[in-house]
């Protein structure tokens, strides 16, 4: 067997021209704007929901030791509200990027190695 009957070639590296080509790009522009849109609004959230934690944590123990049911109280809980809310957030992201980050930036990467066959 030949190398062309097992493996496909390699295409050719860009050049620095054809990405900053593509970085100016509309179609990149957009694909920038539309995950801003959805980082820097997660970020902050999630910034502000573990900041609160944290403050609760450090000045409010009233209100962190109360107990829910058993030996289970609200600190606990709000402690494990942080992983599940990391799991979520990360769920959410990968749907998002799979729904609309993914096929712009496949499309803009098919333009630019379709460019350079």
């Amino acid at each position: 067997m030949t190398q062309t009957d097992t493996e496909a070639p390699d295409p050719r590296t860009p050049s620095a021209d054809e990405w900053l080509a593509v970085q100016a790009s509309p179609q990149f522009q957009e694909l920038r704007t539309r995950l801003r849109r959805f980082i820097f609004p997660m970020t902050a959230l999630f910034l502000v929901w573990y900041l609160s934690y944290v403050l609760l944590g450090a000045y409010a123990h009233d209100f962190m030791a109360q107990k829910v049911f058993g030996n289970i109280n609200v600190g606990l809980l709000l402690g494990l509200g942080q992983f599940v809310s990391t799991f979520l957030i990360t769920g959410l992201y990968v749907r998002f990027a799979n729904r609309e980050l993914d096929p712009r930036a496949a499309a803009i990467r098919e333009e630019l190695e379709g460019g350079l066959a």
